[in-house]
């Protein structure tokens, strides 16, 4: 894992942490090809660095990690996971593992790295 990315993780409470580290091997799994940007406490994933080509950000808070969804407007949710009223973005919150486990929340990633 990338240092600047460890760095901001071993900050977090040891459970946001943890949680983050699983958020982020799920999307090394989807993603492997991803630049890895750490940015004010966030760490972008897209096919650059900066937020053109941006996918997703991983932002760890006290009680939950968030997934953020570039453009995830336009993205199939037919579980209605993601949230925001933004024009463009969308996010999850992700409050436990048994979160990374749901097969809505692959698909969905998944939709968001095949449109990239």
């Amino acid at each position: 894992m990338d240092e600047a990315v460890e760095r901001l993780l071993e900050a977090q409470k040891p459970e946001i942490g943890e949680l983050a580290r699983r958020l982020i091997s799920l999307i090394d799994d989807l993603y492997p090809d991803a630049v890895v940007s750490v940015d004010a406490g966030d760490i972008g994933f897209g096919s650059g660095r900066g937020y053109k080509g941006l996918v997703f950000v991983v932002s760890p808070h006290t009680q939950h990690v968030t997934l953020g969804l570039a453009n995830g407007v336009d993205l199939p949710d037919p579980a209605g996971l993601m949230e925001g009223r933004g024009k463009v973005h969308r996010h999850v919150k992700i409050r436990q593992k048994s979160d990374l486990e749901r097969s809505e929340l692959r698909a969905l990633m998944r939709a968001a790295v095949d449109r990239r």
